[in-house]
C-alpha cells in the first residue's frame, strides 16, 4: 500500500469521526430546541395558576425560571439583582422542587455530622459548643444558606439547636432569606440570617468565644481583642450546597473561608462538576477519584446546558477547593433522575495540622511507621547513641513522610491520608497502575488460613512487633485478640483488601454488636449505606469511604458480602451448581449435622457431584477456579502442579491433556476429604460452614465475631498499634528498621515465588530479621 493510500485513509478516518460527533450534537440541539418550543409558551401561564401545591404547576415553574425564562435584573447588572430575577418567581416553591434534583445534600450534612460527633464524643472542642455557617451565593436551598433546608435537615442526624453555640444562615438573595427566617420562625429555632456576598461575611461582627471575660459586643470590641479571639476559635463549621458553581468570582470567596474556618474546624461542601482524570492525575493529595471521570461528551453536554444560567462546571472550581483545604473526604457521584449530572461532595479542614497535633506529628507518625525511634530534643543522648550504634547508618523513612516533604516544599496540602482522624492507613499512591490492576475489587472476602493454628504456634505477646499479610482482615483481628501486640503492620498490595479490613475497624469502633454482626456474621445490612454515612465515616480513610460507597449495594445483594470478591463468585458458582444438581437439601443438612458419623453419612452424595467429571471439567480444575475459589495464586498452583507430577499416584479420571487440571483435581480431594472426616463443619469449621451456606452462624464463627471480641475491639485505643501498608511485602520491609520485628507470616502473594519473595531484597531482609538482636518468627505459608 503507498504513503498516499495511507494518507487517504486516515483523512477518511478522521472525517469519519468527526462527522459521527457532529450528528451527535446535532441530535443534543434538536432536542432542546424541541423542549424549547414545546413548553416556552406554556410555562409562563403556570406562574398565574396560583397552584402552589400542585406537583406539576411547581416543576413547571422551577423548569421555566431554571432553564427556559432569560435573567433581567436591574440597570446595574450586579450580581445580587441577577439573583433576584432568578429566584423571586420560585423562592416559595424552591425546596419542594429541589428535593429530588439537587441530589446528596443529605449525605453531605450527614458526613459532616458524623464528623462533628467523633469529635465531639472524644471532648476534642477546646472550648463551648461549635459555631455553624452555612454559606450561599446562588442556588441555595441546601446550598450553603437560602432558604435554611440544610440546617433543618440536619436535625436527622443531632439536635441542632442544642449541639451548636450559633447558627449563620448567609445568602445574598433578599427573597430566599425571607423564606429562611419564616422557616426558623416556625420551627422556633434562634438562627441569624444574613442577607449579603458571603465574601464580606465576617463572624468577629457577631462573635466573641475567645476571649470569656468579655461581655461587651462584638462591635464595640478593639480590632486586637478581636483578632485574638478568632486565632483561638473561628467557625467550626462551614457549609456550601450548589454554591460555588454559581460564584462567579470563587477565588476570593474560597481565600476568604480559609480565614473563617478554626484550624481544627470542618468544611462540607457539594456542588456540580465535570471532569477527566487527565485533569487530576498526578495529585496525590485529592483522597481518591473514584468515579471521578466524566466522558467527553458528558463533559460538553452539561458545561453547555448548565452555560446557560450561569452555572460554571469548569474543574478549576473544585481544583482550587482542594489545594486551600485538606481533604478529609470526597465522593463522586450521579443524579440518575436528571440524565446523571455529576456531582461532588467535599469535606475538607485546614491544609494546615492543627496545633493541637504538635510540631512534630509528621515525625511521630512516621517514627511509627517505620518503627524506629523517635528522637525529640526531650529525650536522653543516651538514647541517641544507641540508635546509632544499633542501626544501619542510611535513614529509614517511610513513604508518607518522603511524600509530605514534597508537597510542603511545593506549597501543596498534605495526602488526606494525614488530615482523617486516625492515621492507622499509611498513604498509597492510588493511581499506580500495580493498585488499579485489582479493578477496584477484592479477591478475598473472608480468611482461609484457621488463626487459632496461628495463636497456638506464635504465642503472640503484647511487646510482639508483628508483620502479616491483611488478606480479608480476618487474622489481624485475631491477633489483636489473642495477644494484643505492641505493633501489627498488615501488608497488601490491593488496596480493596485494606479497605475490608478498614471497614471492620470502622464497624468495631461505631456499631453496635448486633449491627456488626449483621455486616459481617450475616454479611447483610439494609441500612449499610446509611450506617457508612452517619456512622462508620469517621474511622475510615476518603479512599476506603469512597470505595464503599461505590460498593453500598454489596450487603443489600441476596447473597451479601460473602458472594462479593473473587473468591465470592467462584464459591457461589459452585454452590449454585450444587443446587443445580438437586442437592440443596445435603448441602443444608451438612451445615447442621450435630456428629462427624453424621455429617460422614452425607457426605458422599455431595463429594460424588462436587468431583464429577463435568466439574472437575468445566470449574475445579482451571485456574480461574484455583486462584479464586481456593485462593491459590499462580506459583502455588505450580508447585501443586511439580507435587503431582512428582508423586506415583495415578489420576482416577484417566490421562488428561492438561496435567494442572488433574493436580488441583487431586489437591481439592486431598484438601476436602480430610475436612469432613475430622472436623465437624457446622460446630467447629466456620471457613467451609461460610463457604456452604453464605454466613456464619451464631454456633460457628470466627473468634473476632463474638460479642466478648467486639466488647474489647470497640474501645477507642484498641487498633492504635496497627499500621495498613498499601504495597508489596519487598518495599514495606525496606522500610521498616532492622531488628525491630518479632514475629512475620509471609506467603506467596500476587503470584511471588517463595525463591523470590526471600531473595528479591536479600539486604532488606537481612536487615530485617535482625536474627542477631531478637528471636524472630518467620513462619512462610503456602497453600501447596
Amino acid at each position: 500500500m503507498s504513503i498516499a493510500d495511507f494518507s487517504t485513509s486516515g483523512l477518511f478516518d478522521s472525517c469519519f469521526f468527526l462527522f459521527n460527533h457532529l450528528r451527535i450534537i446535532i441530535l443534543v440541539s434538536a432536542i432542546l430546541l424541541l423542549i424549547y418550543a414545546s413548553f416556552a409558551p406554556a410555562l409562563p401561564k403556570l406562574m398565574t395558576l396560583g397552584e402552589v401545591n400542585n406537583g406539576f404547576a411547581n416543576f413547571g415553574r422551577f423548569f421555566y425560571n431554571c432553564f427556559l425564562k432569560p435573567y433581567d435584573g436591574d440597570e446595574t447588572g450586579g450580581q445580587q439583582a441577577a439573583l433576584e430575577s432568578f429566584y423571586r418567581a420560585q423562592a416559595d416553591i424552591y425546596d419542594a422542587t429541589r428535593k429530588r434534583l439537587l441530589c446528596g445534600r443529605e449525605d453531605m450534612l450527614g458526613l459532616v455530622a458524623a464528623q462533628l460527633k467523633f469529635k465531639a464524643e472524644r471532648k476534642l472542642w477546646q472550648e463551648k459548643r461549635p459555631i455553624w455557617v452555612d454559606v450561599s451565593m446562588h442556588w441555595s436551598d441546601f446550598i450553603g444558606g437560602g432558604t435554611g433546608y440544610n440546617i433543618e435537615a440536619m436535625q436527622a442526624f443531632l439536635d441542632v439547636p442544642a449541639f451548636f453555640s450559633s447558627i449563620y444562615l448567609v445568602d445574598f438573595s433578599p427573597s430566599l432569606c425571607e423564606v429562611a427566617r419564616q422557616r426558623f420562625a416556625r420551627l422556633g429555632w434562634e438562627v441569624k440570617v444574613v442577607c449579603e456576598d458571603a465574601r464580606k461575611f465576617r463572624i468577629e461582627d457577631y462573635e466573641n468565644r475567645g476571649s470569656l471575660n468579655s461581655t461587651a459586643p462584638a462591635n464595640q470590641r478593639s480590632p486586637s481583642a478581636t483578632s485574638a479571639s478568632l486565632l483561638r476559635t473561628g467557625t467550626d463549621l462551614i457549609t456550601m450546597s450548589y454554591s460555588l458553581s454559581m460564584i462567579p468570582d470563587y477565588y476570593s470567596v474560597v481565600d476568604s473561608l480559609t480565614n473563617l474556618l478554626a484550624p481544627s474546624g470542618i468544611l462540607g461542601v457539594i456542588d456540580f462538576y465535570v471532569q477527566s482524570t487527565i485533569e487530576t492525575s498526578g495529585r496525590n493529595y485529592t483522597g481518591g477519584s473514584f468515579q471521578r471521570h466524566v466522558n467527553w461528551l458528558s463533559r460538553v453536554f452539561w458545561r453547555a446546558w448548565f452555560d446557560i444560567d450561569r452555572v460554571g462546571l469548569e474543574g478549576a472550581r473544585r481544583d482550587f477547593l482542594e489545594y486551600r483545604f485538606g481533604t478529609l473526604k470526597t465522593a463522586d457521584e450521579r443524579n440518575y433522575l436528571l440524565g446523571g449530572i455529576p456531582y461532588y461532595i467535599f469535606l475538607g479542614t485546614q491544609r494546615q495540622l492543627a496545633p493541637s497535633m504538635g510540631g512534630d506529628f509528621m515525625e511521630r507518625l512516621d517514627a511509627s511507621y517505620t518503627e524506629s525511634p523517635y528522637l525529640s530534643p526531650r529525650q536522653h543522648r543516651n538514647e541517641m547513641y544507641q540508635a546509632v550504634e544499633n542501626f544501619d547508618p542510611i535513614e529509614v523513612r517511610s513513604k508518607a513522610y518522603q511524600c509530605a516533604i514534597i508537597n510542603l516544599s511545593s506549597n501543596l496540602p498534605l495526602p488526606s491520608s494525614f488530615y482523617q482522624n486516625s492515621q492507622r492507613r499509611i498513604y498509597y499512591n492510588d493511581q499506580l497502575r500495580k493498585h488499579t490492576q485489582f479493578n477496584d475489587e477484592y479477591l478475598y472476602c473472608f480468611t482461609w488460613e484457621d488463626s487459632r493454628v496461628d495463636q497456638r504456634l506464635m504465642k503472640i505477646k503484647e511487646d510482639d512487633v508483628v508483620l502479616c499479610i491483611t488478606s480479608a482482615g480476618d487474622n489481624i483481628l485475631d491477633y489483636l485478640l489473642a495477644g494484643n501486640p505492641r505493633r501489627i503492620h498488615a501488608v497488601d498490595l490491593n488496596p480493596n483488601q485494606n479497605h475490608l479490613l478498614e471497614l471492620k475497624i470502622a464497624a468495631y469502633q461505631s456499631l453496635p454488636y448486633s449491627n456488626f454482626w449483621k455486616l459481617f456474621g450475616d454479611g447483610k445490612h439494609s441500612r449499610f449505606r446509611e450506617l457508612l454515612i452517619s456512622k462508620l465515616s469517621p474511622h475510615m480513610s476518603s479512599q476506603a469511604y469512597q470505595f464503599w460507597l461505590n460498593h453500598a449495594d454489596t450487603f443489600k445483594s441476596s447473597g451479601g458480602l460473602y458472594e462479593t470478591g473473587g473468591s465470592g463468585y467462584a464459591i457461589r458458582l459452585v454452590r449454585r451448581l450444587l443446587w443445580a444438581f438437586g442437592l440443596k437439601r445435603e448441602i443444608t443438612r451438612l451445615c447442621e449435622a450435630k456428629t462427624l458419623n453424621e455429617q460422614r453419612e452425607i457426605w458422599p452424595k455431595v463429594r460424588k457431584v462436587l468431583m464429577s467429571r463435568f466439574l472437575h471439567w468445566t470449574v475445579i480444575g482451571t485456574e480461574w477456579f484455583a486462584w479464586k475459589a481456593a485462593g491459590v495464586p499462580a506459583a502455588q498452583r505450580q508447585m501443586i502442579l511439580a507435587d503431582h507430577m512428582d508423586s506415583e499416584f495415578l489420576n482416577p479420571l484417566g490421562n488428561l491433556t492438561d496435567p494442572s487440571g488433574e493436580a488441583m483435581w487431586e489437591y481439592v480431594v486431598n484438601t476436602l476429604d480430610p475436612v469432613i472426616r475430622e472436623t465437624l463443619i457446622s460446630e467447629d469449621n466456620f471457613y467451609y460452614l461460610l463457604a456452604l451456606r453464605g454466613s456464619y452462624s451464631r454456633r460457628c464463627h470466627p473468634q473476632y465475631l463474638s460479642a466478648k471480641a467486639h466488647a474489647k475491639l470497640s474501645r477507642p485505643e484498641a487498633f492504635d498499634g496497627l499500621r495498613v501498608h498499601t504495597d508489596e511485602i519487598s518495599e514495606v520491609i525496606a522500610r521498616i528498621a532492622p531488628g525491630t520485628l518479632t514475629i512475620a507470616v509471609v506467603s506467596q502473594i500476587q503470584g511471588e515465588k517463595s525463591e523470590n519473595l526471600l531473595t528479591r531484597e536479600p539486604r532488606s531482609w537481612t536487615l530485617w530479621i535482625g536474627l542477631s538482636r531478637a528471636q524472630m518468627q518467620l513462619w512462610f505459608k503456602s497453600g501447596a
